[in-house]
């Protein structure tokens, strides 16, 4: 049945009427539409970009569409309706048009060194299998790859590089040649600053940046996706990591407490960022609007910043239009602006995903 809502329509921040026929927008009148919703403030469907349908609670991946789904749930009832699955270890491409799930960019598996990183969840090679795994890995996604720019080396006793400069810069090289975007974990300094250089499409975290490197991202449009909620847990690993490894404990909390100076920096000099809370594994789903809370309180992001970084900004920057004339139906209704207090983005009164009414 194609329904009809009302309200105050952001960002245009005017009062609009839509109809939505089946997973499209219009503003041209349906007769006997099913009102869903007049008044309230309407934002085109939240987005987590940084999110792993892929692992379950734990860092274990999951092993059934089943566990996918009940985790694409959590989110999807938080008002978030479209995810960038920064890697899985489990695929899942049957899900990319499932009417009861947000609407997925996804990488394939992570690409990632050997014994360094989460156990399972990656596909470990040595350097000089390196492209040749991002090639593989972008067939499984449907336009993102992912790779693991650094992790604790063990016998560095700190954070390091996961493979030498010039196999990171071809890795880039490769995912350009298979038509796709790359990103990458990033925590280091070193990490970011070679895989910015080296034309990389979107960091993740980038706890190393330097203003240095910020600057060459705002030139270049190179995305970031903060994960500020991730960065909170820093102190506790590196609690746990202090008595084997006390360089890399104080990195850990060097990188945190500079983080949201970073982040503010970032904003300022016109680096894209966007919004991703790491669901999956120590990051439960549905935790888009706390980060959302985060980037504004810690890093000090216009609220309007913060509300394109995770919403129409960031479906644009996906692929996924918002609430335009033939765009998709995906909106979440609020009984106050968002843009006085972001804390109403953790109640929506109303939830339309793909033309279905959710809540």
């Amino acid at each position: 049945m194609p329904l009809h809502v009302r309200g105050v329509v952001l960002p245009d921040d005017e009062v609009r009427d839509l109809w939505l026929v089946g997973d499209r927008v219009t503003t041209t009148p349906v007769p006997d539409a099913q009102t869903v919703s007049d008044g309230g403030f309407i934002l085109p469907g939240l987005v987590d970009a940084h999110c792993h349908l892929g692992i379950a609670p734990g860092s274990t991946p999951i092993t059934s569409l089943d566990e996918a789904r009940a985790l694409a749930s959590m989110d999807r009832e938080a008002g978030v309706l479209a995810i960038r699955d920064a890697g899985s270890p489990y695929p899942y491409p049957e899900l990319d048009g499932d009417p009861d799930v947000p609407r997925l960019a996804r990488a394939g598996r992570h690409v990632a060194p050997v014994r360094r990183y989460l156990r399972g969840v990656g596909v470990e090679v040595t350097a000089p299998d390196v492209a040749d795994a991002v090639a593989e890995q972008a067939k499984a996604g449907n336009g993102w790859v992912k790779l693991v720019g650094d992790w604790i080396d063990r016998e560095v006793g700190d954070l390091a590089l996961a493979w030498d400069r010039d196999t990171l810069t071809a890795a880039v090289q490769a995912a350009h040649d298979s038509g796709v975007r790359m990103t990458a974990h990033c925590f280091a300094e070193e990490s970011v600053a070679t895989l910015v250089a080296a034309g990389i499409d979107c960091v993740e975290h980038g706890t190393g940046l330097s203003l240095d490197v910020i600057d060459a991202m705002a030139r270049q449009g190179t995305a970031l996706v903060p994960t500020m909620i991730n960065i909170e847990t820093f102190d506790g690993i590196a609690a746990a990591a202090e008595a084997r490894f006390p360089a890399y404990a104080a990195h850990m909390r060097h990188l945190q407490a500079g983080f949201p100076a970073l982040v503010a920096a970032a904003v300022e000099a016109g680096v894209p960022v966007y919004v991703g809370s790491d669901a999956g594994g120590g990051i439960s789903h549905g935790m888009a609007a706390a980060e959302m809370l985060l980037l504004h309180e810690k890093a000090g992001m216009p609220i309007e910043a913060v509300l394109a970084a995770g919403s129409w900004g960031a479906r644009s920057w996906l692929g996924f239009p918002g609430l335009v004339e033939g765009g998709l139906a995906d909106l979440v209704v609020y009984d106050y602006d968002p843009r006085t207090d972001l804390r109403v983005l953790q109640a929506p009164r109303h939830i339309v995903l793909r033309g279905r009414v959710v809540l």
